[in-house]
């Protein structure tokens, strides 16, 4: 079966993970440093911080944008449930917005139309790797005085108008998930247009303390005095090395999710039964996924099962979960993609080979 997602493990991992345990320090220090100035150096990042998880990066970030309870965040609810419920962690609201039914990407009409005197941020999701409309959200968050926090758990090693998402927006969130284009096992990572702001994700990511500005005395203890409970939502040794490890090849293997998303792309232009995602040349996807709209979608996903290739939606709107209170009524491009999106693999284990096996099964049609 030619499977949706595939776990990448750069060969340089076994000695990378070595170097730590053989060191015997294996929480956060010299390994993570490493690991977040490579990135900076790697995607073109301001102020990297990196954290154990995509979901703990969106919570904090929503806390350093200063996200309290009875405020309202929009997002679209085209995404996964982490989005939503970092918001809910802090008391707050989301408010779901419309997408793009030709990109999954959340509507900037839309969230004009979902502003309040209580909305503190927008949350754009950039789904499947394809960034948002950031130039029209930036300027209306600026408009009204918002924050904006990406959510660019697909989007690692994307750009923007030549920008590289991770150095655009307040906050960016990123997720080195075990799926995702650069694991950790588990981790994530929020960048920072501030000092400020980067210097307070430090201190907050491990319970409120600033490591640079907490000296050990003589006594073996640090000299602190938290002003703001914090969290332990710092990355540890062992995962930054695999993900130094993991760093390495990135960007051989991101030109060949891209060349592989061509082929597609040329291929499945004029199939009957598809109608493709649009694409606009002035930025440039990172092809976490590769998805359409498709007719006959059950039948679509049989035909490619039959020849043993998987296909799913990957995620359908998170407002269908109770937590969130319900569908949220009048999102009409939400309701229409979520009748017939659909994606096929795309992913560092898929060969050429795979590609025209996959292109040649939906050509038979289903």
């Amino acid at each position: 079966m030619i499977s949706m997602f595939h776990t990448h493990i750069a060969k340089q991992a076994n000695d990378e993970i070595q170097k730590v345990l053989s060191s015997g320090f294996l929480s956060e220090g010299e390994t993570v440093l490493h690991f977040e100035k490579s990135l900076e150096k790697a995607f073109g990042f301001k102020n990297c911080a990196t954290v154990n998880s995509g979901t703990a990066a969106l919570h904090l970030a929503l806390e350093l944008a200063e996200v309290e309870a009875g405020d309202e965040v929009i997002l679209p609810a085209q995404t996964f449930v982490a989005s939503g419920l970092a918001i809910l962690y802090l008391k707050a609201v989301p408010v779901f917005a419309d997408i793009d039914y030709l990109t999954g990407n959340i509507s900037v009409a839309s969230i004009k139309e979902k502003l309040s005197v209580k909305t503190k941020a927008i949350l754009p999701v950039h789904w499947g790797g394809y960034p948002c409309n950031l130039n029209e959200i930036l300027s209306l968050a600026a408009e009204h005085g918002l924050k904006v926090v990406e959510d660019a758990a697909h989007a690692l090693g994307a750009t923007y108008q030549q920008q590289p998402i991770g150095s655009i927006s307040d906050f960016t969130c990123f997720s080195f998930q075990a799926i995702k284009h650069l694991s950790t096992g588990d981790g994530g990572a929020i960048c920072c247009k501030s000092t400020e702001d980067y210097s307070r994700a430090k201190s907050q990511r491990w319970f409120g303390i600033s490591r640079e500005h907490a000296p050990l005395t003589e006594l073996g203890e640090r000299t602190y005095s938290i002003t703001k409970a914090g969290y332990k939502y710092h990355m540890n040794n062992y995962a930054a090395a695999l993900g130094i490890a993991n760093l390495v090849d990135f960007d051989v293997r991101l030109k060949k999710r891209i060349q592989i998303a061509n082929y597609y792309r040329t291929h499945l232009i004029k199939q009957s039964g598809i109608r493709l995602f649009n694409y606009v040349n002035d930025r440039q996807s990172s092809y976490w996924l590769f998805g359409f709209h498709v007719e006959k979608r059950i039948d679509f996903i049989r035909k490619l099962k039959s020849a043993g290739i998987a296909a799913s939606v990957v995620h359908q709107r998170i407002d269908r979960n109770a937590v969130f209170g319900g569908l949220t009524k009048g999102l009409s491009a939400q309701e229409a993609f979520d009748e017939s999106q659909i994606h096929i693999p795309l992913h560092d284990a898929l060969s050429m080979e795979n590609a025209e096996h996959i292109i040649n099964t939906i050509k038979q049609g289903w």
